[in-house]
């Protein structure tokens, strides 16, 4: 509940389902009476990040705020992280900060910094057209470069 006092055990429970961390968490030995060490050591870094997005979505909030949350994320989790990515933005104001591009594609808009200054704007489709820095981003992390 990470000190969230007034979270049911249903509220709870029904986060872990909306970000499918719900099948980990009921796969701990005492489900979610399980404790949660110290950075939630004993997770791998795909599972604490599915469980902050639990935490983030019991309390309901209608902007989300995302700081590079796809990075060091295990492959196994990965998938199902940009699954519960997709669903947690929906309906919300959200702001990612993100070097892994493939968070950010269904965005309305991106901002592109070099050096702390805005030198490219628009959707991923725009972005690509422009065959600037975010292209050349995007050709680099598909492996589409040499």
């Amino acid at each position: 509940r990470m000190y969230q006092e007034g979270l049911t055990d249903e509220a709870m429970r029904e986060a872990a389902r909306f970000v499918d961390a719900a099948d980990f968490i009921e796969s701990l030995p005492a489900g979610y009476d399980s404790p949660v060490t110290e950075r939630g050591a004993t997770f791998s870094s795909g599972q604490r990040q599915l469980l902050a997005f639990a935490r983030t979505m019991a309390t309901q909030p209608k902007i989300l705020i995302l700081d590079e949350a796809t990075a060091n994320i295990d492959s196994e989790t990965e998938e199902v992280i940009q699954a519960s990515l997709a669903k947690m933005r929906k309906g919300r104001t959200t702001l990612a900060i993100a070097h892994r591009l493939s968070t950010i594609q269904d965005a309305d808009c991106i901002y592109v910094l070099d050096q702390g200054q805005i030198v490219e704007s628009g959707n991923h489709q725009e972005l690509l057209a422009q065959g600037g820095l975010y292209y050349r981003m995007y050709q680099l992390q598909a492996g589409m470069m040499n």
